[in-house]
């Protein structure tokens, strides 16, 4: 692979562009990860709006039709769908573990296999959220297990 940076001129906005033959998974991820980079959520809380970065994010969850960030100590509403998110964030960390979670895969501090094909996953913020045994191959493929 050849790799050439250029500076632009002066008044140029950065530039990124990619001429591959084939567009893998790994190149998606990358490119959705120059993408998300600078990306931004707006979370509510109490009275107020904060922006949020994907990288401060441990995990999302649906309760009773209304979505939930949850960073290392707060959680925060979204206005967005999961599927929503899902799609958004498809090629990054964050991946679905059960039909309400999506988790940053990022943020696992271990795995452990449990009862009937599930795991728990223990974050580096000391919560423990299942994964349903539907998710569990995904998972393993996304953290190269």
């Amino acid at each position: 692979m050849k790799i050439t940076i250029e500076t632009p001129r002066s008044g140029e906005e950065d530039e990124v562009i990619i001429r591959c033959a084939v567009l893998d998974d790994k190149l998606m991820e990358f490119i959705n990860y120059l993408k998300t980079e600078h990306a931004a959520l707006t979370g509510y809380i109490e009275d107020k709006i904060v922006k949020l970065t994907p990288r401060d994010i441990f995990y999302f969850e649906s309760v009773d039709n209304k979505v939930f960030a949850y960073t290392r100590e707060e959680m925060y509403i979204v206005h967005k769908k999961l599927y929503e998110i899902e799609k958004e964030f498809f090629y990054t960390d964050f991946l679905r573990i059960s039909k309400s979670v999506i988790v940053n895969v990022a943020k696992i501090a271990y795995l452990r296999p449990i009862f009937n094909g599930r795991f728990e996953a223990s974050l580096k913020n000391s919560e423990k959220i299942i994964i349903s045994r539907q998710y569990v191959a995904d998972l393993k493929k996304k953290i190269g297990l």
